[in-house]
């Protein structure tokens, strides 16, 4: 996958070029004017932007359309990166799952084991059910603490919400 800051067109679109040092040339004299990147941005020769001539009106769209791209191209670079650690999160929950069912088996394998070692000392019945008061114990215990657990859980993203608070009154000017 390309990064989106390639500068190639973008897979599916059709008539559009990216802006290039030629496609300016027709518009200024020869050595009057430097191109900075890739983006055919004319520059002075002090390397500032040459607006000379341009209306503010046009300069602020062609911010606006700078930033849009901008934050068009940042939105598909997290998308992509979101998209391969959730690939790798997945990956990881499916060995925890595997795990989890490996330790499931080791424990009623070793669960038998027990009721039958009790087997050589009493009845089979009595040792069956000594073996499930014992798993009847542990499953309240992990019950008991994963309730706790859960009721130390604040749903409300406090941080979240604390700096969205502030966010209006940076907004505005000092």
């Amino acid at each position: 996958m390309s990064s989106p800051y390639s500068g190639a067109t973008p897979a599916g679109s059709q008539g559009y070029a990216e802006p290039t040092a030629q496609n300016y040339a027709a518009d200024y004299p020869e050595g009057q004017q430097h191109y900075s990147g890739d983006m055919g941005t004319p520059t002075t020769e002090s390397g500032h932007p040459d607006v000379e001539g341009v209306s503010v009106g046009a300069l602020i769209g062609e911010v606006t359309k700078d930033l849009s791209t901008l934050m068009r191209q940042e939105l598909e670079l997290a998308k992509a990166e979101l998209k391969t650690e959730a690939k790798k999160a997945g990956q990881g929950a499916g060995m925890f799952g595997a795990a989890g069912f490996a330790g499931y088996m080791v424990l009623m394998f070793l669960s038998f084991a027990l009721w039958w070692a009790l087997e050589n000392v009493m009845d089979a019945g009595l040792a069956a059910l000594i073996v499930a008061v014992l798993w009847g114990v542990v499953g309240a215990v992990a019950y008991v603490m994963g309730r706790k657990k859960f009721q130390q859980v604040n749903p409300k993203p406090e941080r979240t919400v604390d700096t969205l608070q502030q966010v209006p009154g940076a907004m505005k000017p000092h």
